[in-house]
C-alpha cells in the first residue's frame, strides 16, 4: 500500500513543474492594454505576459525576443483560441537559441515592465512594451488530434468516448488506420 501511495506522489508533483511566477499572476496584475495606454505609469511594475514567438533578436550581452500576446488561462498559458492584443517584447540576460524559442512557440514570461522600445514592422513604425524577464517558461506542444480538441489518449478520453481508440495516428488493435478506427 505504501508503495501505491508513493507512487501516486509521484505523479501528482510530476504535474505541478510549473514555475510559481508563471503559476501565479503577479499581485497587482497589469494587463497589456492597460501597460500600452500608458506605459509610464506601470514602469517597474512586475507583469506575467505570454503568447506566441514572432522572433528572436541576440545581441552580445543580451537577447530579445518578439511575443504576439494573448491573454492567460489560469494555469498561465497563452489562450490561442481568444483574440491577439498586440505585441511586446522581453528582454533576457541569457542567450536564447532561435532554434528552441523558434516563431509560433507558446511563451509565458515573468519579469517587470521597463518601458517600450521603438520596432518597424513593415513600414509602420510601433512602439511596444519591454518586459525585463525574470522567469521564461517555454511551453511544451500539444498535437490537436482529429476532432479540433487536444489529447485523444486512451479510451474515451477526449472529445468523443470511442473506446479503444488511441489517438493520433489513429491506432487500433494492432493497426494503423488512415481515418480512425471505425473504416
Amino acid at each position: 500500500m505504501a508503495r501505491y501511495l508513493l507512487l501516486i506522489c509521484l505523479l501528482l508533483t510530476a504535474c505541478s513543474n510549473l514555475p510559481p511566477a508563471i503559476k501565479e499572476p503577479p499581485l497587482y496584475d497589469v494587463t497589456y492594454s492597460q501597460a500600452i495606454q500608458n506605459i509610464n505609469n506601470y514602469k517597474h511594475a512586475p507583469v506575467r505576459w505570454g503568447g506566441t514567438i514572432i522572433e528572436v533578436e541576440n545581441e552580445q550581452n543580451f537577447s530579445l525576443v518578439q511575443v504576439l500576446y494573448y491573454p492567460l488561462g489560469s494555469s498561465g498559458r497563452p489562450q490561442l483560441d481568444k483574440a491577439n492584443e498586440g505585441r511586446f517584447i522581453f528582454k533576457s540576460a541569457k542567450f536564447l537559441d532561435p532554434v528552441v524559442y523558434a516563431k509560433d512557440k507558446e511563451i509565458t514570461v515573468a519579469g517587470t515592465l521597463e518601458g517600450e522600445l521603438e520596432r518597424t514592422i513593415g513600414k509602420k513604425i510601433l512602439r511596444l512594451p519591454l518586459v525585463s524577464a525574470r522567469v521564461i517558461y517555454l511551453w511544451p506542444e500539444y498535437y490537436r488530434n482529429y476532432y479540433g480538441g487536444y489529447g485523444g489518449f486512451g479510451y474515451g478520453y477526449g472529445y468523443y468516448p470511442y473506446f479503444g481508440y488511441y489517438g493520433y495516428p489513429y491506432y487500433w488493435g494492432g493497426y494503423y488506420r488512415p481515418y480512425g478506427w471505425w473504416w
